[in-house]
C-alpha cells in the first residue's frame, strides 16, 4: 500500500518519460503550467463529488475545467514549438471520442424516455405494489429486476424506477428502505457491467473496440456474483414482515408502448450489426433506430392527436435526455484528453500498469471508482495505450462497473438515491454493508479469473 501512495503522489513531479512512439504527447509534465491543468481537474471533481451538498450540476464545473486546461495545453504546445496541426490533431481525437459516444447515449436516452411517457415502467411500478410482496421476496424481486433493467439502460434510471417502488411500500419501514436501496445500488451497477449498453464505461471499452459485443456476456456470472453474494447476507437483515395493504390503482400503458419497446430492441441489434457486420461505429446503428422511432412517433401523434388523444412528440423526449450526463461526458472527456496530451496519462500508466501490473492495477481501478466517477477513470484507461489481452480488458470493465458499489457516493444510482429516500438511505446507511460489498468484488474477480482466466 504504501508503495502504492508513493507511486501516485510522485507522478505530478516525475521528469518526462520517454513518449511511446505510438503516443505523441508533450511530455511536459514538469513544467509549472502542467501541474496547475492537474489542479484545475481536482479543483473542479471536488464540486462534482459535492454536488448533493452544494447542488451545482456536475457538468458545470468540468466543462470549465476542460476549456481551461486546454487553453494551457495550447499554451505549452505553443511554447515547445509544436505545429498546429498536431495540436488540432490531439484536439480532433477526443471531439471524435465524444461525439461518437454521445450520439449514441442520447439515442439510448431517448428510448427511455420515450418508454416512461408510454408508462411501460408506470406500469411495472404498479404491479410490484399491487402484489402485495413481503419485504424479504420484495427485497429479491426488485433487486433482479434491477440488475436485469440496468443491462439496457442506465444505472440511474434502473435505480430510481424501482427505488419508487421501495419507497411506496416500505414508506412505514425505514430499515427496509436503507437496505432495499443499498441493495439497488449493488444489483444497478452489476447489471451495467456485462452489457455494453448498461453502462458507460462498458459501452467506451467497447466503441474503443479492445472487446467484441458479445466477449462482455463472459462477465454475467461474475456480474451475478458480485450482487449476490451481498445480497444474501443483507436479505438476512430484511424484516420478515408483510407490507401495509395499498389502494394503489393499475396503471395502464399508452398506445405504442410495447411497439416502442420492441423497437429498441432492435435498435440494439442494428447497433451491434453495423459494428460486427459493416465494421461502422455502432452509433450510426443507434441514429438508424432513433429514425424508426421518430417515424413511428409521427404515426403516434397524427393518430391520436386526430382522435382527441394524447399525442406523442418525439422532440420533447430528446429535449429531456439527461443533458447534465451528456455535459458532464464532454468535460470528462477534454478534460482527460488534455492531461493525456500534456503526459500525464503516461506517467500513471507507467506508475500503475507497469509499477504494479495489469491485474493489480485494474483491481484498483475499481477501488478509485468508489471514490471518483468510474467515466473519467476509464478514460483515462482506455487513452493509456495499454497492451493487454482480452481477459484483463474485460476485468477492467468488471471493476470499473461494480467498484462503485462500494460507497453510496460511488455511482450515480447512489447520490440519486440518497437524495430520493427523504433520509432514510445515507452515506453510513450504505457504509455499514461495505465489507460484504467489498467481499462481493472480491468475489466476482476471482470468479472472472476461474472462468475466463
Amino acid at each position: 500500500m504504501l508503495r502504492l501512495l508513493l507511486i501516485l503522489a510522485g507522478l505530478l513531479f516525475l521528469p518526462e518519460i520517454a513518449m511511446a512512439e505510438e503516443i505523441k504527447n508533450l511530455g511536459l509534465t514538469g513544467t509549472e503550467r502542467g501541474v496547475y491543468t492537474v489542479l484545475i481537474f481536482i479543483v473542479a471533481y471536488g464540486f462534482v463529488m459535492t454536488e448533493e451538498f452544494t447542488h451545482l450540476r456536475k457538468s458545470k464545473p468540468v466543462i470549465f475545467a476542460a476549456a481551461v486546461i486546454w487553453a494551457h495545453v495550447a499554451i505549452l504546445a505553443q511554447e515547445a514549438g509544436v505545429p498546429s496541426e498536431e495540436l488540432h490533431k490531439a484536439f480532433e481525437h477526443d471531439l471524435k471520442e465524444y461525439a461518437e459516444l454521445m450520439l449514441f447515449l442520447l439515442v439510448a436516452m431517448t428510448y427511455i424516455n420515450a418508454m416512461a411517457e408510454r408508462n411501460v415502467f408506470e406500469a411495472l411500478r404498479s404491479w410490484m405494489i399491487r402484489k402485495q410482496f413481503g419485504y424479504k421476496q420484495l427485497f429479491w424481486i426488485t433487486g433482479i429486476i434491477t440488475f436485469f433493467l440496468s443491462a439496457v439502460a442506465d444505472n440511474l434510471t434502473s435505480a430510481l424506477l424501482v427505488g419508487a417502488v421501495v419507497l411506496a411500500v416500505g414508506a412505514d419501514n425505514e430499515k427496509f428502505v436503507s437496505i432495499g436501496f443499498v441493495n439497488l445500488v449493488i444489483a444497478a451497477n452489476a447489471g451495467g457491467a456485462f452489457c455494453p449498453f448498461g453502462d458507460i464505461t462498458t459501452l467506451m471499452v467497447w466503441q474503443a473496440g479492445y472487446a467484441e459485443f458479445f466477449d462482455f456476456f463472459k462477465l454475467f456470472i461474475p456480474s451475478v456474483v458480485n450482487y449476490a453474494v451481498p445480497a444474501f447476507f443483507m436479505w438476512q437483515a430484511v424484516p420478515d414482515e408483510q407490507p401495509k395493504a395499498t389502494d394503489e390503482l393499475a396503471v395502464e400503458m399508452k398506445p405504442g408502448a410495447l411497439v416502442i419497446c420492441g423497437l429498441f430492441g432492435l435498435t440494439i441489434v442494428s447497433a451491434v450489426s453495423f459494428k460486427q457486420f459493416l465494421h461502422l461505429p455502432p452509433f450510426m446503428g443507434m441514429m438508424l433506430g432513433l429514425s424508426v422511432l421518430m417515424l413511428y412517433g409521427h404515426s403516434l401523434h397524427v393518430r391520436y392527436s386526430v382522435e382527441g388523444g394524447d399525442g406523442f412528440d418525439i422532440f420533447n423526449k430528446v429535449k429531456n435526455a439527461e443533458w447534465d450526463t451528456l455535459l458532464f461526458f464532454f468535460g470528462v472527456v477534454f478534460a482527460v484528453g488534455g492531461l493525456g496530451y500534456i503526459g500525464y496519462l503516461e506517467l500513471m500508466s507507467v506508475g500503475m500498469y507497469d509499477g504494479l501490473g495489469a491485474t493489480t492495477a485494474n483491481i484498483l481501478v475499481g477501488i478509485i471508482s468508489a471514490i471518483v466517477d468510474n467515466i473519467p477513470v476509464m478514460f483515462a484507461v482506455l487513452n493509456m495505450s495499454l497492451d493487454m489481452d482480452l481477459y484483463q480488458w474485460l476485468l477492467v470493465t468488471l471493476t470499473a462497473g461494480v467498484g462503485g458499489s462500494m460507497l453510496s457516493i460511488g455511482s450515480a444510482a447512489g447520490v440519486a438515491l440518497m437524495g430520493q429516500s427523504n433520509h432514510k438511505y445515507t452515506f453510513f446507511s450504505h457504509l455499514k454493508w461495505t465489507p460484504v460489498i467489498a467481499g462481493g468484488y472480491i468475489a466476482s474477480i476471482v470468479t472472472h479469473y476461474l472462468i475466463n482466466g
